[in-house]
């Protein structure tokens, strides 16, 4: 069989690196002159990437839009190096899209699956339209992107599992992004078995999350993600507790749209229930409902109201309208 534990896949014009001690791989790919883009929490984990970085760029707390628009007048150079976790990654992504030609190199430290997707928001100013980028190399070390604690990394894995859920009910799924999709699932399943994951079921929690990123890379998403992306935007709900406690009300809608041998599936992979499973995550954030990560009645309605005017709700039909989605957010709540 062969060992999935490490990897290097040439997947078109983008290269993956996958692996404990891949990060130490990254210098060999790395260009003169790079601008590392990151956090000071990332960088004490990997300070050699700083030293031949001709710029280090902190990413401050806030919104992707926002915070590239600040950055771009700051940030020189071809080669941006993101090294964090999603909102790090897609301020690369909006970086590079807003002034090209520029390449990224993502080296990820959560289970976002950022680094797989031309996803993200472009910078405040730049036009809607305009061309998105993907990291062009992507070096995922387990011993970084699974390096949190278990509740946040409990948070991350949800986020990952409504990747895994919601891309194969895209009109765009295929059946490579399905096949990907249930590996995803076991992978996670198996990475979280115990409260207290070791480096193996850490290494399962990577894996899973990079095939995630590959199946939403592949075929966009829908339901879960908009309605879990306009509670980071407009309340209190970091972006993982919005997956974490909404994952389990959105699956149920999205099984729902679904023939059900693609839940059935899901289901055999987690060696359960996959909503009993995005439950057992969401307990294990220590943060059970939007009521208890701060989120108000009031909030609840205006989430409502932007999310249903989503165009990406479309790519889950039916469309889920502002009135189904005021049901789950109140079942969240």
């Amino acid at each position: 069989m062969t060992d999935r534990s490490q990897f290097r896949w040439q997947d078109g014009e983008r290269l993956l690196v996958f692996g404990r001690g891949a990060v130490d791989q990254a210098e060999q790919l790395l260009e003169e002159g790079y601008a590392l883009v990151t956090t000071p929490r990332c960088l004490r984990a990997e300070p050699a990437l700083a030293e031949r970085a001709a710029a280090v760029h902190e990413v401050p707390a806030g919104q992707v839009d926002e915070i590239a628009r600040e950055l771009r007048s700051q940030v020189r150079g071809e080669q941006l190096v993101a090294l964090g976790g999603g909102r790090v990654i897609d301020v690369a992504k909006a970086l590079a899209a807003a002034d090209p030609p520029r390449r990224v190199m993502a080296i990820p430290t959560t289970l976002s699956g950022a680094e797989m997707t031309a996803v993200h928001r472009h910078a405040a100013g730049v036009a809607l339209d305009a061309p998105r980028a993907r990291p062009a190399v992507v070096i995922n070390d387990p011993a970084l992107s699974a390096s949190q604690p278990v509740a946040e990394l409990a948070g991350s894995a949800a986020n990952a599992l409504g990747h895994a859920a919601e891309g194969p009910l895209t009109p765009l799924a295929n059946p490579v992004a399905r096949l990907a999709a249930v590996e995803a699932a076991r992978q996670l399943a198996r990475g979280l078995k115990s409260a207290e994951p070791d480096e193996a079921a850490r290494d399962s929690l990577a894996l899973g999350a990079l095939l995630a990123g590959y199946v939403i890379g592949s075929t966009g998403y829908g339901l879960h993600h908009v309605v879990s992306q306009t509670l980071a935007r407009f309340t209190a709900a970091s972006h993982a507790q919005a997956n974490a406690i909404m994952l389990p009300h959105s699956l149920r809608a999205l099984a729902a749209r679904s023939s059900g041998e693609f839940f059935g599936q899901l289901d055999e992979a987690v060696g359960g229930s996959v909503v009993g499973f995005a439950e057992r995550l969401r307990d294990l954030t220590g943060t059970a409902s939007l009521f208890d990560a701060g989120v108000t009645e009031s909030e609840l309605e205006r989430c409502a109201d932007e999310a249903s005017a989503r165009p990406e709700l479309h790519l889950t039909p039916p469309a889920a309208d502002a009135t189904e989605i005021r049901v789950l957010y109140r079942a969240a709540h």
